[in-house]
C-alpha cells in the first residue's frame, strides 16, 4: 500500500501546473525514500525530474516500490478541486489500477475524495550522472521569468552568456534585437535578490525560448533559480522546493552548425527568389506589315433631311449647308476609280413633282483637268 499526506497542498498544485504543458503522460515512482518523477517532452528535447523526499510529508507510507502512470492534464484537473489551504492525501492500494485523491480542509469540517484511473506508460528511466558545471548562476526566479517572457516577444531563441561581468541574455528576431545583462551583486540588502555567479570559464549557449518559458512556470515554487551551464552539455534549470526536494529541467542547446546551415539555406532561397523576380521575360520583336487601306471599304455618306428653306448648291470646304432637320442615313457604297485628288461636292436638289424631300448626296467627281465627265450621283432609296 502507498499513502502520503501533504499539509501544504498548494505545493503539489504548483508542481502540476508547471509540468502539465511540458509533459503529457508520466510515471510517478514511489519508494521508501520519496515520491519522484522523470519524464521527457514529446520532442525529446527537454527532460524534467521531480523529487519530494519522504521526510517532507506529514505522513508517508510505501510498503513496496510502485509506479503510477498518470496523465498530467487529468491530475491537474483533480488538484484544482482542492483549496490552497487544503491537506492533500494520495492513496493507492496494491493490485488496483486507480489512485485516490483526498482533500481535507484545515478545520477538518469538509472532506472530498476523487478517484482517477492509472495508465500503463512505457518509459525508460535515464541515469543522470552528477556533473561539475563550468558556470553556475543563482538569481531571483521572478527576474529570470521576466527576462524570458520579454525576449520571447522579439525572437525564438536566447543566447545565454556567462562571463566575469555577469550573465547576459540576448535574442534576435525579425523586428530587431534585445539584450539583457544581470551583473553580479552580492552586496544587496536582501540575499534573495542577489545574483551570484560561480564560473571556471566563460560559457555561451543558445536555447529555444518556448522551453525556457515553460520552465519559468515553476517560479511560484521557489524565490530563486539556479542555472548550470557547461560546454556541450544540457542546460540545467533548478527550483528548490522548500526543504522537501527539487524540480529540475534539462534542455539541450541548439547546435550552431544547424543554425548556420538553416541560415545559408534561407539566404540561398531568398537570393533565388530575388533573381527570379529581377529576371525580365525575353521580348521577341514582331514586324507588322502596313497595308494600304482597301478602297472598296471606303464609305460614302448620304444625308437625307427636310429643310424649310430653298435648295442651294454648295461646295464642301467653301460653304456650309444650312439645315434644320437631323434625319441621317449611313449607306456604304463602293468608290469610283482611282483619281489624284478627288473632290467631294455636296449637291442639293429639289423634286417638285412627286416629293418635297431634298436629297443631299455626297458624290465623288474627277478634277476638270483630267476628265470632263459629270459628277455621278447615287439616288436615295
Amino acid at each position: 500500500m502507498f499513502e502520503l499526506r501533504l499539509v501544504q497542498g498548494s505545493l503539489l498544485k504548483k508542481v502540476l501546473e508547471s509540468l502539465k504543458d511540458l509533459v503529457n503522460d508520466a510515471n510517478f515512482d514511489c519508494s521508501a525514500t520519496g515520491f519522484s518523477l522523470q519524464a521527457m517532452d514529446s520532442s525529446h528535447v527537454a527532460l524534467v525530474t521531480l523529487l519530494l523526499r519522504s521526510e517532507g510529508f506529514e505522513h508517508y507510507r510505501c510498503d513496496r516500490n510502485i509506479t503510477m502512470g498518470m496523465n498530467m492534464g487529468n491530475m491537474a484537473k483533480m488538484l484544482k478541486c482542492a483549496g490552497n489551504d487544503d491537506i492533500i492525501t494520495i492513496k493507492a492500494d496494491d493490485g488496483t489500477d486507480t489512485v485516490t485523491f483526498m482533500f481535507e480542509s484545515p478545520s477538518q469540517d469538509k472532506i472530498a475524495d476523487f478517484e482517477m484511473k492509472l495508465m500503463d506508460i512505457d518509459s525508460e528511466h535515464l541515469g543522470i550522472p552528477e556533473t561539475e558545471y563550468e558556470a553556475i548562476v543563482r538569481m531571483p526566479s521572478a527576474e529570470f521569468a521576466r527576462i524570458c517572457k520579454d525576449l520571447s516577444t522579439i525572437g525564438d531563441t536566447v543566447a545565454i552568456s556567462v562571463t566575469k561581468e555577469g550573465v547576459g541574455f540576448s535574442t534576435r528576431g525579425d523586428i530587431g534585437t534585445a539584450n539583457t545583462v544581470c551583473r553580479q551583486n552580492t552586496s544587496v540588502d536582501n540575499p534573495e535578490n542577489a545574483t551570484v555567479i560561480e564560473m571556471e570559464q566563460s560559457v555561451t549557449q543558445t536555447f529555444a525560448l518556448r522551453y525556457m518559458n515553460s520552465f519559468a512556470k515553476a517560479t511560484p515554487l521557489a524565490n530563486r533559480v539556479t542555472i548550470s551551464m557547461s560546454s556541450e552539455l544540457p542546460l540545467v534549470v533548478e527550483y528548490k522546493i522548500a526543504e522537501m526536494g527539487y524540480l529540475r529541467f534539462y534542455l539541450a542547446p541548439k547546435i550552431e552548425e544547424e543554425e548556420e546551415i538553416a541560415g545559408q539555406a534561407e539566404t540561398g532561397n531568398r537570393k533565388e527568389t530575388e533573381s527570379k523576380l529581377e529576371k525580365k521575360p525575353e521580348v521577341i520583336p514582331m514586324v507588322v506589315e502596313e497595308s494600304e487601306p482597301d478602297k472598296e471599304s471606303q464609305l460614302k455618306l448620304e444625308i437625307k433631311f427636310e429643310p424649310k428653306t430653298n435648295s442651294e448648291v454648295n461646295t464642301l470646304g467653301e460653304n456650309k449647308c444650312k439645315v434644320e432637320s437631323d434625319d441621317y442615313t449611313l449607306v456604304e457604297t463602293k468608290p469610283e476609280a482611282e483619281s489624284n485628288g478627288d473632290i467631294c461636292t455636296l449637291v442639293e436638289t429639289k423634286q417638285e413633282a412627286e416629293s418635297n424631300d431634298d436629297v443631299c448626296t455626297l458624290v465623288e467627281t474627277k478634277p476638270e483637268a483630267e476628265s470632263n465627265s459629270e459628277a455621278q450621283v447615287m439616288d436615295v432609296e
